[in-house]
C-alpha cells in the first residue's frame, strides 16, 4: 500500500485518531501535499458517499468522515497555501436564513478545499444581505447554498431575489443542497443546480470552474 492509498484508507475506515500521522509519513515519503489532499482525502471522502448512497455508511459516518478529513487537511492547508498558486473558486458556502444546520455544508466546504477550492465559509443562519455583500467584496461567482428544514425554503427565494436585485444573478451560479432540497425547488427559484451530497457538489462546481 502506497502513502496515498494509505491516506484513503485510514479515511475509509474513520480512523480519526491516525489520520494525521498518516498524512504526515505521506509528506515524509515526498508525497505532494497537493496530491495527498486530492488523490488521498478526497477520493476517499468520494468513496465514502458511495457508501453512504449504498447505505452502507450512515449519517454518524459521514459526521465522523468529515471530523477526519478535517484533521488530516489541518496538517496539509499551510503547505497547500503555499503550493497551490491557483487555488480554484472562490465558492461561498453557507446556511440560509433560519436555520443553524451545518453537518452537510461543512462537509461540502471540506471536500470542496481538498479539491483545491478557495472556500468562504458565511457560516449558518446567513441573511441574504450578507450574501449580496461577500458576493461584491469577494468576486466569487460561485454560490453553494444549504437548507434542511422545509420551513426555511422561503430564505432560499430571498437570497435570489437580493442576488438579482444586485444585478448580480447573471455573474453566479448557485447550486443549492440540504434534506428538503428538490429539482422542483431549483427551478421554482431559478437556482443552477441541485447537489444531491458532498460528492456531487465537488462535481458540479468542477464543472462550472472549468467552464
Amino acid at each position: 500500500m502506497d502513502a496515498i492509498e494509505k491516506v484513503r484508507h485510514t479515511l475509509i475506515e474513520l480512523d480519526i485518531e491516525n489520520i494525521q500521522q498518516t498524512v504526515r509519513e505521506a509528506l515524509d515519503a515526498g508525497t505532494p501535499p497537493l496530491d495527498i489532499a486530492l488523490k488521498g482525502l478526497g477520493e476517499g471522502m468520494k468513496e465514502i458517499g458511495e457508501l453512504f448512497q449504498a447505505e452502507e455508511y450512515y449519517l454518524a459516518d459521514l459526521v465522523l468522515a468529515g471530523e477526519t478529513m478535517k484533521e488530516g487537511m489541518a496538517v496539509l492547508e499551510p503547505l497547500i497555501s503555499g503550493e497551490a498558486t491557483s487555488r480554484k473558486g472562490p465558492v461561498i458556502i453557507f446556511t440560509v436564513k433560519g436555520d443553524i444546520h451545518d453537518i452537510g455544508k461543512n462537509l461540502v466546504g471540506t471536500m470542496l478545499s481538498a479539491a483545491g477550492f478557495k472556500v468562504i465559509d458565511l457560516g449558518v443562519d446567513v441573511p441574504e444581505s450578507k450574501v449580496v455583500d461577500t458576493v461584491k467584496q469577494s468576486g466569487a461567482s460561485l454560490i453553494a447554498m444549504s437548507v434542511l428544514i422545509t420551513p426555511m425554503i422561503g430564505s432560499v427565494g430571498e437570497v435570489v431575489d437580493s442576488i438579482r436585485e444586485a444585478g448580480l444573478r447573471d455573474k453566479v451560479k448557485i447550486a443549492i443542497g440540504g434534506a428538503c432540497t428538490t429539482q422542483e425547488l431549483v427551478d421554482r427559484f431559478g437556482l443552477d443546480a441541485l447537489g444531491r451530497d458532498a460528492v456531487d457538489a465537488v462535481r458540479i462546481f468542477e464543472e462550472w470552474n472549468d467552464s
